[in-house]
C-alpha cells in the first residue's frame, strides 16, 4: 500500500473516531421530521456540525383571504431537505406570478457540537422584507447560496435560526377594512410561525421560553407589529427591528377599501357592497388577484414608498389600535431598532434618479416637488417650511454631490429614522423590565454603480448579519468579515441574554442601552471602539418633525395620496426592498 493510501486510510480512521451529534428524526406535533446533518470545518475535522431541516409546515395550505389554520399533520417521516416554495407573488417583470398557495413552511438550523446534542438553545426567527409584496424565508439564490440561509449565525453564534414563508401582495394584505376581508393575513402568517416554534423547538434542543423574532425592511416593521400584538403574549422574549418599525408611515395602510376596490374593478368584482366584494375576491384565481397589483415606477407624482397600497391595517383585533397606543404590550420584550445611514437612497434613486448619475444634476426645484409630495399632509406651508430647514445648509455648500445627500437624507429620516427613533422611545416610556438598544449602520454600499459618497443603503446590513461574508470569503475584504463577525456577535448576544455584550461572542465596544434622556445608540462600521456609542443622533431632525412640523394645520387626511395607476402600461418592475442591494 502506498503512502497516499496509508494517509487517506488513516484520515478516514480519524473522522470515522470524530462523530458528531445530531438530531436525526425529530418528533414534532404534526408528525416525525428528518433533516440533513452538515459537518463544518475543514473534512468535517472537529467535531461540529449543524443540523438543517427545510420545509416543514407550521400551518395548514391556506384558503385565498382566509386567516391560516393548524396543520393536520402526517404520517410516516417527512423529509425536510429543500426549501418550498416562496409564497404565489408577482414577479420582478410584473407579468407573471410564482410560488405557490401551499408555501407556510419554515426552516430551522440547528447548531452542534461532539458530544451531545444542543438543549436549550436560544432561538432567533427571521421575518423578511420586502414591501409586503416580494420575498421568502430563504431569500434570493446566488449560485445555490441563499441570502437568508441561517447556518452562519446558527453556527458562530451558537443559537438556533428559524426562517419562513408568510402571504404577501393581495394574498396576504387585501382588505375591504371591516369583517367582510379584514386583511392582517401575513401577518397572522407569522404568528403562527411563531406559535408553531413556542410549540415544538424543544423538541429541537431550544429554549420556547427565549425567542428573538428578527426582521429587515417590512420585515422589520412586522416584528415591531408582531411585538405590539396581544396574540403574542407570552411567545416573544426579545426582538431587533431591522430599519422598520410599526410607526413607518409605510407599516400600517389607513385606507384600504380604496385599494380594495381598485384590485375588485380589475378582476371583475362588485363595488358597492363590502360583503359581495370579499365572497367574489375570495372565488378569484389567486393568480388573477395577485396580478391586479402593480407598482409603476415612471412618472410618479408622489414618493415611491406611498404606491406600496398593500400593507398591514388596523383591523381591531389582531392589531387592535394604531401602533402608537399599543407599546405597553412589549413592555416586557427587550427590543433592538435601528436603521442604515442610507436608508432613504433606494427610494431616492428611483424617486429622482438623477442623484446616482455623475454627469446629471438635480434642481431646487426637483428637491421642492420631492418635499411636497413627502409634506402634502400640510399642504404648501409644510411643504415650504421643511425644504427651507433641509436647504439651509446649501448656503455653505451647493454643490452637486450636497444637494444629492440631502434628497437621500430626507426620505432617509422620514421613511426609517424618524419612526425608528420615535418607536425606540416610545419602547423606552413603556418599558417595564424590558432594555432598549438602538444603532445606526454606516458601512458604506458595495454597489458598484452608486457614486462614491453613498453610504449604506437600504438592506446593505442584511449580508453581514447572515455571515456572507463568511461564506464567499473571495469577493468581501477582511473588514467586511470583521463587521460580520460584529454583528452576529451583538444579535446572538442579545438574543442569549438581553444585553448586546453578554454572551460567549466578543464584542468590540460596550453598547449601552438608550434612554430618553441620553439618546445613545451605537455606530456599527469597520472600525468600532469606544467612541461608537454616540448620543441624539439627528436631535435638531427629530425635534422639526415631532415639533415643528407637526405642529402646522393639516389640509388633507393622513395625508393620503389619490391610488397611483396601477394598470399603468408604462409600470416597470419594482426590486425586491429586501434583497435589492445585498448582492454581493
Amino acid at each position: 500500500m502506498g503512502r497516499l493510501e496509508l494517509a487517506v486510510l488513516g484520515l478516514a480512521c480519524c473522522l470515522a473516531g470524530v462523530r458528531a451529534a445530531k438530531l436525526g428524526v425529530v418528533h414534532t406535533e404534526g408528525g416525525f421530521v428528518e433533516g440533513v446533518n452538515k459537518k463544518l470545518g475543514l473534512l468535517g475535522i472537529g467535531g461540529r456540525s449543524v443540523d438543517i431541516f427545510k420545509g416543514i409546515p407550521f400551518a395548514a395550505p391556506p384558503q385565498a383571504l382566509e386567516n391560516p389554520q393548524r396543520h393536520p399533520g402526517w404520517q410516516g417521516i417527512l423529509k425536510a431537505k429543500y426549501f418550498k416554495q416562496r409564497c404565489m407573488q408577482i414577479t420582478l417583470t410584473q407579468l407573471h406570478t410564482w410560488g405557490s398557495e401551499d408555501c407556510l413552511y419554515l426552516n430551522i438550523w440547528v447548531p452542534q457540537d461532539q458530544k451531545e446534542v444542543s438543549q436549550n438553545l436560544p432561538v432567533m426567527i427571521w421575518i423578511y422584507g420586502g414591501a409586503f409584496i416580494l420575498g421568502s424565508g430563504q431569500g434570493l439564490n446566488f449560485f445555490r447560496d441563499y441570502l437568508y440561509d441561517g447556518e452562519k449565525i446558527a453556527t458562530r453564534g451558537n443559537v438556533i435560526v428559524v426562517t419562513f414563508n408568510y402571504r404577501v401582495g393581495p394574498l396576504g394584505f387585501l382588505s375591504t377594512g371591516d369583517a367582510h376581508l379584514p386583511g392582517n393575513y401575513g401577518l397572522r402568517d407569522q404568528h403562527m410561525a411563531i406559535a408553531w416554534v413556542k410549540r415544538n423547538i424543544a423538541a429541537f434542543g431550544g429554549d420556547p421560553d427565549n425567542i428573538t423574532i428578527f426582521g429587515e425592511s417590512a420585515g422589520g416593521a412586522s416584528v415591531s407589529l408582531q411585538t405590539l400584538s396581544p396574540y403574542n403574549k407570552g411567545l416573544i422574549r426579545r426582538a431587533i427591528s431591522q430599519s422598520g418599525v410599526a410607526l413607518s408611515p409605510w407599516a400600517i395602510q389607513k385606507d384600504p377599501l380604496s385599494w380594495a376596490k381598485h384590485i375588485a374593478k380589475k378582476v371583475g368584482c362588485p363595488l358597492n357592497d363590502t360583503a359581495r366584494m370579499a365572497k367574489c375576491l375570495k372565488a378569484t384565481n389567486p393568480r388573477a388577484l395577485t396580478l391586479a397589483y402593480k407598482i409603476p415606477l415612471v412618472g410618479l407624482k408622489y414618493p415611491i414608498l406611498y404606491y406600496a397600497g398593500l400593507l398591514p391595517v388596523v383591523d381591531g383585533d389582531f392589531i387592535p389600535d394604531d401602533p402608537i397606543n399599543l407599546f405597553a404590550n412589549a413592555a416586557d420584550i427587550d427590543y433592538i431598532a435601528g436603521t442604515n445611514d442610507m436608508d432613504g437612497q433606494f427610494s431616492a434613486s428611483i424617486d429622482l434618479p438623477a442623484i446616482n448619475v455623475v454627469i446629471l444634476t438635480i434642481t431646487g426645484e426637483d428637491f421642492y416637488k420631492l418635499v411636497r409630495g413627502v409634506t402634502m399632509a400640510k399642504g404648501p406651508r409644510g411643504a415650504n417650511a421643511t425644504f427651507d430647514f433641509y436647504t439651509t445648509s446649501w448656503a455653505q455648500d451647493s454643490s452637486q454631490e450636497a444637494k444629492k445627500k440631502t434628497v437621500v437624507d430626507l426620505e432617509t429620516d422620514v421613511f426609517f429614522l424618524m419612526p425608528t427613533k420615535m418607536a425606540v422611545a416610545q419602547h423606552r416610556a413603556n418599558a417595564k423590565s424590558a432594555r432598549t438598544y438602538t444603532y445606526l449602520f454606516s458601512h458604506p454600499s458595495r454597489n458598484p454603480f452608486y457614486p462614491s459618497w453613498v453610504g449604506a443603503d437600504h438592506a446593505d446590513d442584511l449580508q453581514y448579519v447572515f455571515g456572507k461574508p463568511f461564506t464567499n470569503p473571495f469577493i468581501y475584504w477582511p473588514q467586511d468579515r470583521t463587521i460580520s463577525r460584529t454583528m452576529i456577535a451583538y444579535w446572538t448576544n442579545f438574543a442569549r441574554t438581553g444585553d448586546p455584550n453578554k454572551g460567549p461572542s466578543a464584542v468590540p465596544t460596550q453598547w449601552e442601552p438608550y434612554t430618553q434622556e441620553n439618546g445613545n445608540y451605537l455606530e456599527i462600521n469597520k472600525k468600532m471602539d469606544g467612541q461608537s456609542l454616540k448620543q441624539h443622533l439627528r436631535s435638531s431632525y427629530l425635534q422639526y418633525w415631532n415639533q415643528t412640523y407637526q405642529a402646522l394645520p393639516t389640509v388633507s387626511r393622513d395625508g393620503a395620496v389619490p391610488l397611483p395607476p396601477l394598470d399603468d402600461p408604462k409600470a416597470i418592475p419594482v426590486p425586491p426592498m429586501d434583497e435589492s442591494s445585498a448582492t454581493p
